[in-house]
């Protein structure tokens, strides 16, 4: 009679059975991968879930900035923390400083290269100074950085939207370089660094930088528009659900395929 070290089906629970032979020999290395893949699975899905909370609670505070009243930017104002009130609409008055003038890289719009002007701004009533994204402006002048052609002297008003310093991308690890003390001032920028910037100006600036609104009379270089926001929660939940669902499968099937293969 042919002696076996595992009992037949009949003798032990299905459940039990199953479980001997998950964590046999010829098995647990399977099982453990499979263990393995399973969490990884699951553990992406909870990261899904975190991302949603995120965007939740980030898409909460641009509504609260967005349905707040316009904030002109003077007298007492200008203490406050802007960096909170990313988005937010604002008003602000004053006189542009061209000789301190940078740019904004990489640039397009519709389809052509450019660069979007970056301009100090004096705000009248004050010796502050807070950079005014102007608009876009073809790639022409490029070389040379001569920008003259879109002056707008004189004392102006800005209405536009706060904007957030950004010192590194949202992805990969291109970043602008620090200019060395006695360096010539860097005149192009790949990100609005507002810090960065202010150190080679010979005035300081406040943390936040305006992005200029569009005027129906304004048909002119600089071309201005504000940013696109997506209020919408994203697909991090449908892919919450697919990790959890393909975790489950596995967990679920992988028993099944080994069952089916010890009774054969």
């Amino acid at each position: 009679m042919r002696m076996s070290s595992w009992p037949e089906v009949s003798a032990v629970p299905q459940t039990t059975f199953i479980l001997l032979r998950l964590f046999s020999r010829r098995w647990l290395l399977a099982t453990l991968l499979v263990l393995l893949a399973a969490g990884v699975m699951a553990r992406l899905g909870v990261w899904q879930l975190d991302r949603l909370a995120q965007r939740r609670a980030f898409n909460a505070r641009l509504l609260a900035q967005i349905n707040q009243p316009a904030l002109t930017l003077q007298g007492t104002a200008l203490d406050l923390d802007l960096a909170a009130m990313e988005y937010r609409a604002v008003i602000v008055r004053g006189v542009y400083d061209f000789s301190h003038q940078v740019a904004l890289r990489n640039q397009v719009w519709g389809n052509q290269p450019g660069v979007r002007l970056l301009t100090p701004l004096r705000i009248e009533g004050s010796q502050r100074y807070v950079l005014v994204d102007r608009g876009w402006v073809p790639l022409q002048g490029y070389t040379d950085l001569d920008w003259t052609a879109y002056d707008e002297p004189g004392l102006v008003e800005v209405r536009g939207v706060i904007r957030a310093s950004q010192s590194k991308p949202d992805f990969g690890r291109r970043s602008d370089p620090t200019p060395a003390p006695g360096q010539a001032p860097l005149r192009l920028w790949f990100f609005a660094n507002v810090e960065a910037i202010a150190a080679q100006m010979p005035y300081p600036l406040l943390p936040i930088y305006i992005q200029q609104a569009d005027e129906p009379t304004h048909t002119t270089l600089p071309y201005r528009s504000l940013p696109q926001l997506d209020l919408s929660e994203g697909p991090h939940l449908s892919y919450a659900i697919q990790w959890f669902t393909f975790s489950v499968m596995l967990l679920l099937g992988y028993p099944l395929y080994v069952y089916k293969r010890e009774r054969r």
